[in-house]
This record gives C-alpha cells, sequence and structure tokens, in this order.
C-alpha cells in the first residue's frame, strides 16, 4: 500500500459509459479514488450516492472522484442508470489496482475467509502524492469528510 506523500500508482482503467481514465493524464487536479466492493449493496450504494449528492462541490474545488471496484462496465452502468449516479465508475476486473493501493485484502463473513475489497478512500494531490488515506471506511459521513479534506487542500 502506498504512503502518503509517495506518488499515487498510475492505472489506465475503462469506466462506465465507454472510454478509459488514466489517473496521471488528470493532473493537476486532485483525484479522489473510493474503492468498494461491489456495485448495488446497500453501503455501496450509499457511498456512490453520498459521493453524487457533493459531486458539484467537489467539481468546485476543482476535484476529480471516481468510483473503483471489480464490477464489470456493464455492471456499473446498471448501477449508474438504477440510483442516477453522477460519479465516474471504473472497472477493475483483475484487482491490479486495487493491489497497487493495497485494498485487495482478505476479509471474512459468517467465518468464510474470501479475497475482496476493503471500502477504502485515497485522495491524491495535484502533484500525483497521496495526500490522504481512509482505510476501513464507515459510509455514514464519509463523503463529507473527504470533501472537508479536499477543500484543505
Amino acid at each position: 500500500m502506498p504512503e502518503l506523500a509517495d506518488m499515487a500508482p498510475d492505472f489506465t482503467l475503462p469506466r462506465d459509459g465507454g472510454g478509459e481514465i488514466t489517473l496521471s493524464a488528470l493532473r493537476p487536479a486532485p483525484v479522489v479514488l473510493f474503492f468498494y466492493p461491489k456495485d448495488d449493496t446497500s453501503g455501496c450504494t450509499k457511498e456512490a450516492i453520498a459521493f453524487t449528492g457533493l459531486a458539484g462541490a467537489f467539481e468546485a474545488a476543482g476535484t476529480k472522484v471516481f468510483g473503483i471496484s471489480k464490477d464489470t462496465v456493464a455492471k456499473h452502468d446498471k448501477f449508474r442508470d438504477k440510483h442516477q449516479l453522477g460519479i465516474p465508475l471504473l472497472s477493475d476486473a483483475d484487482a491490479d489496482v486495487c493491489e497497487q493501493y493495497g485494498v485487495w485484502k482478505e476479509k471474512s463473513m459468517y467465518g468464510k475467509k474470501y479475497m475482496g475489497i476493503e471500502r477504502t478512500t485515497v485522495l491524491i494531490d495535484a502533484d500525483g502524492r497521496i495526500a490522504r488515506i481512509w482505510p476501513k471506511v464507515k459510509v455514514p459521513g464519509h463523503a463529507e469528510e473527504v470533501l472537508e479534506a479536499v477543500q484543505g487542500l
């Protein structure tokens, strides 16, 4: 997992609606990456809706926000349309980017162990460096906390 002040690992991923996003091409805009486990599950839906609700404020702060999960672009399109999401969703189908950012972890549910995405948000500054990491995110109030951090950059 990258540390604070490290250069953020660069990537190019396909996005909902078609096309690709390359992290380094977004500079000098600060970037928020919120890694989430799965489209259309309760916590992930609430988180994506919260970031969508604050999209205008992030835009006013000159910051780009992206959700990343292993779901396919087709699933992202359905998720986006069902909940009128206004945040681009990136598909990391092979979990390569999740591994680079240290969010692909062993998890446990009902005593069963499995690999999955640990809900984590990463704030990248205008120079492409990691400015803040929120591990093991609890959704209520999180998007607002990230926006405060963005406004303090």
